[in-house]
């Protein structure tokens, strides 16, 4: 194993290279450059110009350019920002990056535990009335066109009902008198999430060889005291009302995504579960006198994760690129919206940051995707 992931690692290092070697050829081949920002701008004369292009090394021969870039790229940095000037790439990244963790990374794991939830239940209820109304149901939202739905739930939820901010990340009128900056709140958000997930997991392995009532009563009784503490906590530091802004504001497009997303997962684990049914120890099982539930759960469900757990993985390796459409459409200033405006405006550094960090969690999921098969399936062996 370890012979294996050494050999993968420099593959990975080789395919970066090429990677980088070609992103940066395709954004320097898009015509202008960040200057043409200010063209139509009365006010920068020809010499201001001359000293803005010298001052980012516009004025240099591409290939020096990237000569540089490449340099400082082995030295860790990714050079600074056009855009948000004089920002370092790395900072604009580290400031976006978790709003687009947060908004895709939540949608994701939503959405594919509702999937597979909801694909266990075609694959063992397979030919009756409620297969035929989830099947049709998951296979319209997965094939609709995300902006139309995403414009249809701001313009029901938010606008006509009322229910949900059209958009952005904070309420402008409440954070106007806030003790502390929006970033504070959002990263004790985070640290309170992660807390919470450590403490989860802690039970739900504490509890796994229970009987099921015992751990169904101890992992539900768990939750609920933990949600208790960390309201109490929350409205003790007096911020309480800011964060559940923040957490109004993601409501909406968590739900947007996760009614698109979840669908994919439920007929991928419909399709590998059917399949799963057929093997013979299912029937052996059944002959041994295992109850139903036992089965679809401990044998078909957990040998139909393969599949699911590859397209679980590589979503979220690829959600810090969020999307570009989606944080749009919403105002989410994260990293598709920085992306997106860094493409408009020829900003190479910053979109060479953000893709190529978006590049590397790619690379290293097809390594953990690799590693999980072993775990998941004993059959796999790598020498």
């Amino acid at each position: 194993m370890l012979r294996y992931i050494l050999g993968r690692t420099l593959q990975m290092v080789l395919t970066f290279g090429l990677f980088v070697v070609l992103t940066y050829v395709l954004l320097e081949a898009q015509p202008g450059d960040y200057s043409q920002t200010f063209i139509d701008n009365p006010r920068l004369t020809p010499a201001q110009r001359e000293a803005l292009e010298r001052n980012f090394g516009l004025d240099e021969p591409p290939h020096v350019r990237f000569t540089k870039y490449i340099g400082n790229l082995l030295r860790g940095d990714l050079g600074i920002s056009y855009q948000y000037y004089p920002k370092p790439v790395t900072e604009v990244i580290a400031e976006r990056a978790p709003r687009t963790l947060v908004l895709f990374i939540t949608s994701t794991i939503v959405s594919f535990y509702v999937g597979f939830l909801a694909g266990k239940i075609l694959a063992w209820q397979r030919g009756r009335a409620l297969e035929y109304v989830i099947t049709l149901g998951g296979a319209t939202l997965f094939t609709v066109f995300l902006p139309w739905f995403a414009l249809l739930m701001l313009w029901l939820f938010a606008y006509t009902l009322d229910w949900f901010p059209i958009g952005k990340f904070i309420s402008p009128q409440l954070w106007r008198t806030a003790p502390v900056e929006a970033n504070v709140v959002f990263n004790n958000l985070l640290l309170t999430a992660f807390v919470g997930s450590v403490v989860m997991l802690a039970i739900t392995v504490a509890t796994r060889r229970r009987t099921p009532r015992i751990r169904t009563l101890a992992r539900w009784g768990g939750f609920a005291l933990l949600l208790g503490v960390t309201v109490a906590v929350w409205a003790w530091s007096g911020l309480g009302p800011y964060a559940t802004d923040m957490l109004w504001h993601i409501i909406l497009p968590v739900l947007t995504l996760t009614l698109v997303n979840f669908a994919g997962t439920m007929l991928l684990t419909r399709n590998s579960m059917l399949e799963t049914l057929r093997e013979d120890y299912i029937t052996t099982a059944r002959a041994k006198g295992l109850p139903e539930r036992v089965i679809r759960d401990r044998h078909a469900a957990r040998n139909a994760l393969l599949p699911v757990v590859t397209t679980l993985v590589f979503a979220l390796a690829t959600a810090l690129g969020g999307g570009i459409i989606t944080e749009n459409i919403f105002s989410w200033p994260g990293m598709g919206e920085a992306l997106l405006i860094s493409a408009q405006t020829s900003d190479i550094p910053t979109a060479m940051g953000c893709v190529l960090v978006v590049g590397i969690l790619a690379l290293v999921a097809h390594l953990v995707v690799d590693v999980l098969y072993a775990f998941l399936d004993p059959r796999i062996r790598y020498a």
